[in-house]
């Protein structure tokens, strides 16, 4: 799905695709006058995540619109759900400590969006804009849902330190229609059952540069066959598995894996709006089928693409000039919650013993002579598994060196005596953090000597927490469930921060409509047997604030995320032997998954394994539990 800003709109009306949305502009501008733009007189921000200052984060800024004063809970409501249904989901989930989120509250002087959901429908007054149809244009399509992008810019320029090339802009309509659309923006109405899935696809394009998976230009009408040459698309290709390997392109590293959105990496036809000749890596995916996660391919790179918008380098030590053995260097880094980053300290080309890890360097432990000049470098990298690429791994988006040249002949100017040292930056102390987190606190650095260390307490218990001592992993801790109380104090001070720790998933119950019999095996999960079709509602519960993400899968394919149905978010999910056409895309297939009416339908009979689980607001992934469904041809 890509964006087209609404001044374009009228010149792409034949450009009516997939699952939503159309085509590609270039980038809108703020305009370029002086005088504040009238939209911003009544708007607020709202920080609703905020991991450091904004010109050193990604900002995701996302603007409400058709929410008047007495809407606004809903759009609250509406941006809790999304921005927590992307944190379900990698690489945001590992990288959600890069981002800052804010909320733009603008109340409109009408409830509700333009055409919505009809050409009839009346427009409103808004201060987006915002409308269906392309901005009520009957050469358009319903879904197409559009934005001022001059009005869009003007608010997200509200927030100190925000500009294009930091942020990305989520325009929310106060609507229960279907639709969307993405590019230089991203769009989704606010209260659709799917809109909530819309946003991640939409980034994906945008941030990560990722193309369409479909196999189709316009809904309902399979695709034709791909006569271009190798794509520049780095998730399509004319390549065989063979090829790849022998050629070492696209991505042959990943062959062969358990695809995180299901099945297996490999080669699967169809992309690019055609049905044949071209292959993509998954059988579906975040760009091909909202609901899955994004596969190994994509995931790399929207890993590049996050990681490039900040610096992993945060501060250190000044290396502007010579400096002298008789102090101590240091770096601040940024810190994932999914895995801490790592330091390697080099003195002349060669690694430091009894560094790894560390974000300060003592000098004078180097025993370095007079007489010479010596190059002391810092190293940091991002070890994730989610990269294999050798050249996104040494790009600046996952590695930073700082260099210093030091001569034990230069002596430290005196400077005033070093104040106490405080904590100058800390994963946020506001909300729960989950149990497979990682927490860090840096600190103030001294002009010389070493550098403060920081001591973990957990439930008034030390925990240790060798080589680097800002960040610490609590995956790496027994926790089992219940609530905890996580400490981190200067050491020698008595200054100390003061985290909960959530421990305890949230939980998810399932509710299936009446079978025609129940069985049940000691030691089993329960049978539910049918002969037909049969709905399933999840429901969750959890003892912290914040919206709960349910997913569910069939017989061990990917996890995908629970929506209700795609016609009402309250309605349960209907499973049947061929599925169920909803604007010419599939739902609820019972095995194999059918994404469009072409795709095999046969029934599949037998017995099926259905598995649910939860991922709370604190990033907990519940246990999964499952039940058995069994499907009987009618009348036997």
């Amino acid at each position: 799905m890509r964006l087209l800003n609404r001044p374009a709109l009228l010149a792409v009306a034949g450009a009516l695709l997939a699952a939503g949305a159309i085509g590609t502009t270039p980038p809108a501008t703020a305009a370029t006058s002086a005088a504040p733009h009238p939209v911003t007189a009544n708007a607020k921000v709202v920080p609703v995540q905020q991991t450091g200052p904004a010109d050193k984060r990604f900002n995701l800024v996302v603007l409400g619109d058709g929410y008047t004063a007495g809407d606004m809970p809903g759009f609250r409501a509406d941006v809790d759900k999304h921005i927590n249904v992307l944190w379900s989901m990698e690489p945001f989930a590992s990288y959600r400590s890069y981002v800052n989120v804010w909320a733009v509250e603008v109340p409109s002087a009408e409830s509700g969006v333009d055409c919505d959901p009809g050409l009839d429908a009346p427009r409103r007054d808004t201060p987006l804009d915002m409308g269906f149809w392309g901005g009520c244009n009957p050469a358009s399509v319903q879904r197409l849902l559009s934005i001022d992008s001059t009005a869009a810019t003007a608010l997200a320029d509200l927030v100190p330190g925000s500009k294009s090339s930091n942020r990305q802009i989520v325009g929310l309509a106060n609507s229960a229609t279907y639709g969307g659309a993405g590019g230089t923006f991203a769009t989704a109405s606010g209260g659709n059952a799917l809109s909530s899935l819309i946003t991640p696809h939409e980034i994906g394009h945008s941030l990560g540069k990722l193309q369409d998976e479909y196999d189709y230009y316009a809904r309902g009408v399979p695709g034709g066959v791909y006569e271009g040459g190798e794509p520049s698309s780095a998730h399509h290709t004319l390549l065989t598995e063979d090829q790849m390997r022998a050629e070492q392109r696209k991505w042959w590293r990943w062959l062969g894996e358990r695809s995180d959105s299901g099945g297996f990496i490999g080669r699967h036809e169809g992309g690019m709006y055609q049905t044949k000749g071209v292959w993509r890596p998954s059988k579906h995916s975040m760009m091909k089928t909202l609901g899955y996660a994004f596969d190994q391919v994509e995931r790399e790179i929207m890993t590049q693409a996050i990681s490039a918008k900040v610096d992993l380098v945060q501060g250190h030590t000044p290396n502007d000039a010579v400096i002298g053995d008789d102090r101590t260097v240091w770096v601040d880094t940024l810190h994932p919650v999914g895995g801490e980053l790592d330091t390697v300290w080099r003195l002349d080309g060669r690694k430091v013993d009894g560094t790894a890890g560390r974000r300060s360097l003592d000098l004078r432990r180097l025993g370095l002579s007079e007489g010479r000049r010596h190059t002391v470098t810092a190293t940091v990298f991002d070890p994730t598994p989610f990269v294999r690429d050798p050249k996104i791994r040494a790009s600046a988006a996952l590695t930073r060196t700082v260099t210093w040249t030091v001569d034990a002949s230069v002596t430290t100017p005196a400077g005033p005596l070093s104040a106490a040292p405080e904590f100058t930056g800390h994963t946020g102390t506001g909300a729960p953090v989950g149990a497979d987190s990682v927490v860090y606190a840096d600190t103030t650095h001294p002009a010389g000597g070493e550098a403060p260390q920081v001591r973990w307490t957990l439930d008034g218990r030390p925990v240790p927490n060798p080589g680097n001592d800002r960040d610490l992993d609590l995956g790496e801790l027994p926790l089992r469930g219940g609530s905890h109380t996580l400490k981190a104090r200067i050491a020698g001070t008595d200054r100390t921060l003061a985290w909960t720790v959530d421990a305890t998933p949230a939980t998810a119950a399932y509710e299936l409509s009446e079978p025609l019999r129940t069985v049940r095996r000691p030691g089993k999960p329960v049978e539910y047997v049918y002969d037909g079709p049969f709905t399933m509602k999840l429901t969750a519960h959890d003892d912290q604030d914040g919206y709960v993400v349910m997913q569910f899968r069939v017989d061990g394919d990917g996890w995908y995320t629970y929506f209700g149905w795609p016609t009402d978010a309250n309605a349960p999910f209907l499973f049947t032997p061929g599925g169920t056409v909803i604007d010419d895309l599939v739902y609820g297939k019972l095995g194999t998954p059918r994404v469009v009416p072409w795709d095999d339908a046969t029934p599949e009979y037998g017995s099926h394994t259905v598995e649910y689980r939860t991922i709370d607001s604190a990033g907990n992934v519940g246990p999964a539990k499952a039940f058995r469904a069994t499907l009987v041809p009618p009348g036997q």
